[in-house]
């Protein structure tokens, strides 16, 4: 089944601005031009995040659809993906955002635009803790991006986290896939098979 309708989820103080997005972005208009593109700016608050996901692909063909998500959205992507069953690619993804972002309370500044900053709260923690799911999204229908040299967080939690799925584990790097153009952009699209 080819995809048909494509959802990237951005991560922690990122946006749709991000490198990566944006390379996905021009890709499929060049290459894929009937696929639907969707790339929403998230909102701090994970429930507003999660409600927002789901009411934009609430009438996506669940056989047809895929979820990109980096970092914080891959939290977010493998939560929609148990959910629907849909195809996953992961970049990098957080695993345990409760425990790895209660240390970032507090006023926090976009990385595309300095100008942007919200307020990261407690309560934002609780509802990351919420939307955990330990269970394991269908190995056959995820692709997960590894780089071991990621600063940010633990390549070997992320390669745990998602055993049996296909993965491309790349040795250094770091948590932004800066080579992801170069190295890792064709293998997610193959993946995606894209219509």
């Amino acid at each position: 089944m080819k995809t048909t309708h494509l959802l990237y989820l951005h991560g922690f103080r990122s946006s749709p601005q991000s490198l990566k997005a944006r390379l996905m972005a021009a890709r499929v208009r060049e290459l894929h031009p009937g696929v639907v593109w969707c790339c929403p700016q998230l909102p701090p608050s994970p429930a507003a995040a999660m409600a927002l996901i789901r009411a934009l692909t609430a009438d996506w063909p669940r056989e047809s659809m895929a979820v990109v998500g980096s970092s914080l959205g891959g939290f977010y992507a493998t939560r929609l993906a148990l959910e629907t069953g849909c195809r996953l690619v992961l970049l990098n993804p957080s695993v345990h955002p409760a425990r790895s972002l209660a240390r970032h309370l507090g006023e926090q500044i976009g990385w595309q635009n300095p100008a942007e900053s919200f307020h990261f709260r407690r309560e934002h923690i609780d509802e990351l803790r919420a939307l955990e799911d330990e269970r394991v999204p269908a190995p056959e229908r995820t692709l997960a991006v590894v780089a071991q040299g990621d600063e940010v967080l633990d390549w070997r939690e992320m390669v745990a986290r998602y055993p049996g799925a296909q993965l491309h584990l790349r040795e250094g790097g770091d948590h932004a896939l800066s080579d992801f153009e170069t190295a890792h952009l064709d293998a997610v699209l193959d993946f995606l098979r894209l219509a």
